[in-house]
């Protein structure tokens, strides 16, 4: 059965909750995301395919995700680089980058060449409360994406998609359908465009916040964060 999405307007709204009455810590929230991103990877792209990982990362949340994921990926076995142009000055996302830089993470402001070096791309750019028109450096980085024959693991959303009416038809994002991709705390109305593996990550959601907000918990397997679920999903 095909699990219900959330709106980016729920999407915000739930984090708001989860960090209020829920008693969690952004910092939490974080962590368990870029878990659950790692966890996918690994799912996708074993170590035996190839150890190199490129992530992408924003300026927002949705980069906060990809910095905690390439921490866990690099004592996985991986060997991640990151590309992070516009770096957010927040405490939060300077402890992050400090984590990477103490295991000696390299981060690159080359992109097509980076590209061009790796086994597998995360798209951590963008997520479910990105608005209006992409700004540089990432037009050029998401046509990349859009084009690239190496794999790429979108975060929440595949950057440029608009949450609600899925794909663009013009731009940087035209075109850009990634082989897979990890919704967090809930699907977006967006997974009814996409035709990829689909993976939910977000295993502490407790059942009467997923009621009220309408959401269904699958079960996931064992000590996993992340499962697979099917991309046909009905709209709240």
């Amino acid at each position: 059965m095909a699990l219900r999405t959330l709106s980016a307007k729920s999407a915000a709204a739930l984090d708001q909750e989860l960090m209020s009455t829920g008693a969690f810590s952004i910092d939490q929230l974080m962590e368990l995301a870029g878990l659950s991103v790692s966890q996918a990877l690994f799912k996708l792209h074993p170590l035996s395919a190839g150890k190199r990982i490129l992530v992408a990362c924003g300026p927002g949340n949705n980069g906060g995700d990809g910095l905690v994921a390439a921490r866990h990926l690099f004592h996985y076995g991986y060997q991640p680089t990151i590309y992070y142009p516009k770096q957010s000055k927040n405490e939060l996302y300077q402890r992050l980058k400090k984590q990477l830089e103490d295991l000696s993470i390299p981060f690159t402001s080359d992109f097509p060449s980076a590209l061009g070096n790796t086994d597998h791309i995360i798209d951590a750019i963008f997520g479910f409360s990105f608005k209006g028109e992409v700004r540089e450096p990432f037009p050029s980085v998401i046509s990349a994406l859009a084009a690239t024959k190496t794999p790429v693991l979108a975060v929440d959303a595949p950057s440029s998609w608009d949450i609600e009416d899925g794909p663009r038809d013009d731009g940087p994002g035209k075109g850009f359908m990634p082989p897979a991709l990890i919704s967090l705390t809930a699907p977006k109305p967006l997974v009814k465009w996409f035709r990829g593996r689909h993976f939910l990550g977000g295993r502490f959601l407790g059942p009467e916040v997923a009621e009220r907000y309408g959401l269904d918990v699958p079960e996931y397997e064992g000590l996993d964060q992340v499962v697979e679920v099917p991309i046909e999903s009905g709209k709240l």
